[in-house]
């Protein structure tokens, strides 16, 4: 678990990853979540919704240490343009952000900013989601096909025949955890939430199949953004 934490967050010292942190990963989403919701409830009662939002964009931003945003910056240049495969690889790997990046930075920090602001605030429903996006990242890493020949995520790299007990531990962890917490508040907007999170997800999955060959650590970010910003996006809605 140490190694999970000090990979998705700031905390603890860098460790270097192996197939084990991953079982860790909806745990960890799910701890990140409760940090950044308890911040989303008790920033909300203190102030405005829109500086409550601020906080909790930066709050979230400073403890996964940007390391999902920068991947969605990363995925922005690379697969958005019109490239082919290794001019888009070579793309995300410089770390020079350009013009799609900053794009997809600033659309998803506005819509982002816009959902915290618009609410409710509730500590359950961003802890499910949160879990649920490490939950999938996860999976994707253990069962996917890596785009690159070395990257941070070989780390995480497993034997095929080696790979169905942990991604069978992190898939049952991830569901129950998951769908638990987001059955405490709301719950037909808890799982409208978790459908649309993992929809978007398997939608970035397989655009990058598609113009990549495969994953790589900067997809896994940008799938955490994107994922959560749209459960979050149900979860505000108004039905």
């Amino acid at each position: 678990m140490r190694s999970a934490l000090s990979f998705l967050t700031i905390a603890g010292r860098a460790r270097t990853p192996s197939d084990r942190t991953l079982i860790w990963f909806p745990v960890v989403g799910a701890l990140i979540g409760l940090a950044v919701g308890g911040i989303w409830v008790g920033t909300m009662h203190a102030w405005p919704p829109v500086v409550a939002a601020a906080i909790v964009l930066a709050a979230d931003a400073v403890l996964t240490g940007g390391l999902h945003w920068d991947g969605l910056a990363d995925c922005g240049d690379g697969l958005l343009p019109p490239l082919d495969r290794q001019r888009r690889l070579d793309v995300m790997s410089d770390p020079r952000v350009g013009a799609f990046g900053v794009l997809a930075i600033a659309a998803l920090g506005l819509l982002r900013f816009a959902v915290l602001a618009a609410g409710p605030a509730k500590v359950w429903i961003v802890a499910a989601l949160w879990c649920a996006s490490r939950t999938v990242a996860a999976l994707v890493t253990l069962l996917g096909r890596y785009a690159r020949p070395g990257g941070l995520a070989t780390g995480f790299q497993v034997e095929p025949a080696a790979r169905v007990t942990p991604a069978a531990l992190v898939a049952v962890l991830g569901i129950v955890i998951s769908v638990v917490l987001a059955l405490l508040d709301r719950p037909g907007h808890g799982v409208a939430a978790l459908g649309a999170e993992l929809l978007t997800m398997v939608a970035v999955t397989c655009l990058a199949y598609r113009r990549l060959g495969g994953y790589t650590g900067d997809v896994l970010g940008a799938q955490i953004v994107l994922g959560e910003t749209a459960g979050l996006l149900l979860w505000a809605a108004r039905w």
